[in-house]
């Protein structure tokens, strides 16, 4: 969960520069061949960065492209890589099958793509959470307005704290990690204008891996009587909830419902819903619209928080016990919706 957490954080900088590319090499990879098959259908091929097991964004996309498979009485496989060797290796396995789509989630394989796309111009990729640098034809790429579902997270922070000092914990001080933590301040200050907020940034040599540095972070805000942190420090958000814990202040989370690993401090998270993408994205490209980039946010259902979806009385989020706050939020969502409600992304321009 935790790499995926840095990953997807590492997406947004990622497809704002040029990426390197990945060793080739061999290396075995997981083939989950679970494809059912309908005759003459259409066939889908999903290849992931790491092994899914609990990784509920990953997971999320293996829910995509099944019932992408199944609206279109098709077939669909999913290759599990397992190292930067393996991701290479998958790729090439699925364009040798080739499928309708071939859909790949990761700022990893994008120069992969970029490659096979321009050798196999026939072939149709749909990239999900980042994309090529150069244009093509037919390569799709599928991103996110996660500031939006911060907006709202930040709203709850603004609604619940005691203090009125609303805080954020991110990976680095760049426009493009700034969307994690600026509109979390924004969405506080909507709905409580007197909020005091501030932002403090991992950074050092390993900002992506650093709980220790990420808990430090914390800890000053909380000194300064923060009760309301957004933790967008990939692996460290651990180092975040510990820190809040102690205190007895209160964390927001991102990508996937961190809420169980730190019931009672965790209140609510931003959620990418992968599956959303994968399955629209999908659509897309059978209908001929390729070679675009489609952002999805809260309008498309591809940005949520956790206490804005069904079961969220089971997910272990504080948020699930103040259903007040919830419909303020969900009033904004609305807004934000029809278009009367712009958030600033803070990586535009």
């Amino acid at each position: 969960m935790l790499r995926r957490n840095r990953r997807a954080l590492r997406t947004a900088a990622a497809t704002a520069v040029l990426l390197t590319a990945a060793t080739a090499c061999n290396a075995a990879a997981k083939n989950d061949d679970s494809s059912a098959a309908g005759a003459g259908g259409r066939s889908f091929t999903l290849v992931t960065p790491d092994a899914v097991g609990q990784n509920e964004f990953l997971k999320l996309a293996v829910s995509g492209i099944k019932d992408a498979a199944k609206s279109h009485d098709g077939s669909q496989k999913v290759y599990e890589s397992t190292d930067t060797a393996s991701q290479q290796q998958n790729v090439q396995a699925a364009v040798d099958a080739k499928p309708d789509v071939i859909v790949l989630v990761g700022f990893e394989f994008a120069d992969l793509v970029a490659q096979q796309a321009q050798k196999n111009p026939k072939q149709q990729f749909l990239i999900i959470d980042a994309c090529t640098t150069k244009t093509f034809k037919n390569v799709s790429c599928a991103v996110f307005r996660e500031h939006e579902g911060v907006y709202l997270a930040g709203a709850e922070a603004g609604l619940l704290s005691r203090s009125g000092k609303v805080g954020a914990v991110d990976v680095l001080d760049t426009p493009q990690f700034r969307r994690y933590s600026d509109p979390f301040a924004a969405g506080a200050k909507k709905v409580a204008a007197k909020t005091t907020t501030d932002t403090r940034f991992v950074g050092g040599q390993s900002p992506f891996d650093d709980s220790a540095r990420a808990k430090e972070q914390a800890n000053t805000l909380l000194a300064k009587g923060y009760d309301q942190i957004m933790a967008a420090a990939a692996a460290g958000n651990y180092g975040v909830f510990e820190a809040a814990k102690a205190k007895g202040a209160f964390a927001y989370g991102v990508d996937v419902n961190q809420c169980p690993s730190a019931p009672g401090t965790v209140v609510d998270n931003v959620i990418k819903r992968t599956d959303v993408a994968v399955e629209k994205g999908i659509e897309s490209v059978l209908a001929g619209k390729t070679g675009t980039t489609v952002s999805y946010g809260l309008k498309e259902g591809g940005i949520s928080l956790t206490g804005l979806e069904a079961g969220v009385d089971s997910s272990k989020c504080v948020i699930a016990d103040h259903k007040d706050v919830l419909a303020k939020v969900e009033a904004l969502r609305d807004q934000i919706v029809s278009g009367k409600l712009t958030v600033d992304d803070p990586a535009a321009g």
